[in-house]
């Protein structure tokens, strides 16, 4: 942090005792005290920020940093947001110490947090960062405006994308199904007996073959049907069973075919039925109607809303003049009935000339539609957010250097147009920096005066700030030479 500051590069040696007569106002070292006095977790703002090396003047001390104090031009206000991430700090109005007791204790979380939190500090700070451009850089860069552009179709994007996800989400919530036709073949074939002494059976038998698969699907029976051979769960799928008997005479069959409706769905009592207008349902829309007709009659009671008040109907049906909303499913259970099984009659033919021994049926079923999961693999996928995040951030990034190139440009700018005011109004700026974060009082009409530099104090102050100087060179030397100096 210290490197950053004021007008040298190179920071005072925290070392190196100082006189506490010595007047920090000197031109030739305020700013060095001023890199050595500021905490490296203060909460003013920094008076540089580190893009890049510039060439040293003959006339300037080193410098790695670009100051970018509040002045600008003849001791006003650089236009526009300060971007160096603390707070900006006018001239000519002094900030406010921060407590001592509250510094230290900041200074501890920080260290607590340690390096785990600063990559996730980081991040979040980038993400809370405004893509927007200032003004002043649209004003500078007229082409920028195409930016601006694309961001607010970008914003008109997200809350299409935002809406239409809340719309799927919420239909996803409900079973989502069509009606298909399942195709039901039902066959048969007659094996007659063989006298004794041949080989093959000696009893007469026929064969019953259901067969049946969604049209224009590869979906086979079992997945709809409850068969009479009470497929386990260790079943697996088939595209029909056959059932194999003796007997060398015609016989009459019913099939009952049981729809396996996932969710399950009850056929209701009939007098409920006609009063619903449902006759087969799954329990949640069967509630929703119940509902839907409780509302419509204003059955509920307008004082204790948990109660309904039943009707001549509903008297009937559940055989109570008043009920709980919450006892509606246990009344309910006992008047849902599984549904209607499909009755299929068929005779089973074992004469050899009959040639009707096949015959087909179509239902209807209702099946998944194969939207559903292209809706929910759309809200679980993580690939499109990742590049979308990792593409913000660089657009933040991206932000963030042209903030900070504009502050380069206004502050060069300025320094070209007028050095000379520029540099004295700037030294003005730290200066009252510097007596804020040292906590030092000053007196302005001694300070403007020359006598007031010519006091015992400043040849060892100058002493003092040039041996920093020295020490600070050799620490650099040594470390690129790999030796130490003796």
């Amino acid at each position: 942090m210290a490197s950053r500051l004021g007008l040298s590069g190179f920071p005072v040696n925290s070392s190196t005792p100082i006189n506490p007569s010595m007047n920090p106002m000197n031109p030739g070292h305020s700013s060095a005290m001023r890199m050595s006095a500021m905490p490296q977790n203060s909460p003013y703002r920094g008076m540089g920020i580190i893009l890049k090396s510039y060439p040293q003047r003959p006339s300037m001390s080193p410098s790695r940093g670009m100051p970018m104090g509040g002045m600008g031009s003849m001791g006003s206000p650089l236009p526009g947001p300060s971007y160096s991430g603390a707070m900006p700090m006018r001239p000519g109005m002094p900030q406010a110490a921060m407590d001592p007791a509250r510094k230290r204790l900041l200074q501890q979380q920080q260290q607590q947090s340690g390096g785990l939190m600063g990559p996730r500090r980081g991040v979040k700070r980038r993400k809370m960062a405004d893509k927007v451009l200032p003004q002043r850089i649209r004003d500078l860069v007229p082409e920028s405006q195409a930016y601006m552009d694309l961001l607010a179709f970008e914003r008109k994007l997200d809350q299409t994308i935002a809406r239409k996800r809340m719309e799927i989400q919420e239909a996803i919530k409900k079973p989502i199904t069509q009606k298909r036709k399942l195709r039901i073949y039902i066959s048969n074939t007659y094996t007659p007996g063989k006298p004794e002494g041949e080989e093959a059976e000696k009893v007469a038998s026929w064969e019953l073959r259901v067969e049946g698969k969604l049209l224009e699907d590869m979906k086979i029976l079992s997945s709809f049907t409850h068969p009479l051979w009470h497929r386990m769960p260790t079943t697996q799928e088939t595209d029909g069973f056959q059932v194999k008997r003796p007997g060398d005479v015609n016989v009459k069959c019913t099939l009952l075919l049981m729809l396996d409706h996932q969710p399950p769905q009850y056929k209701l009592d009939p007098r409920l039925a006609r009063l619903l207008g449902v006759h087969t349902q799954t329990r949640a829309s069967i509630m929703q109607a119940l509902w839907l007709y409780i509302k419509s009659n204003k059955l509920q009671d307008c004082h204790e809303k948990e109660y309904i008040i039943c009707n001549r109907y509903f008297r009937q049906i559940f055989g109570c003049p008043r009920m709980r909303f919450s006892d509606i499913p246990m009344k309910l259970a006992g008047l849902l009935q599984h549904p209607d099984p499909i009755i299929i009659n068929h005779i089973i033919s074992v004469d050899p000339n009959d040639q009707k021994k096949t015959a087909c049926f179509d239902i209807d079923v209702e099946v998944d539609d194969p939207l559903k999961a292209q809706m929910t693999s759309f809200l679980s996928s993580t690939t499109s957010q990742q590049e979308i995040t990792a593409l913000e951030m660089k657009i933040h990034e991206t932000i963030e250097s042209i903030n900070q190139l504009k502050t380069q440009r206004d502050f060069m700018l300025s320094f070209s147009n007028n050095p000379q005011d520029f540099i004295q109004d700037w030294l003005k700026s730290q200066s009252r920096d510097l007596k804020l974060m040292t906590d030092t009082v000053g007196n302005p009409e001694q300070e403007r005066k020359t006598e007031f530099y010519h006091s015992p104090w400043v040849k060892e102050a100058v002493g003092r700030y040039i041996f920093s100087k020295v020490q600070q060179r050799r620490q650099e030397l040594e470390q690129v030479l790999g030796i130490r100096l003796t």
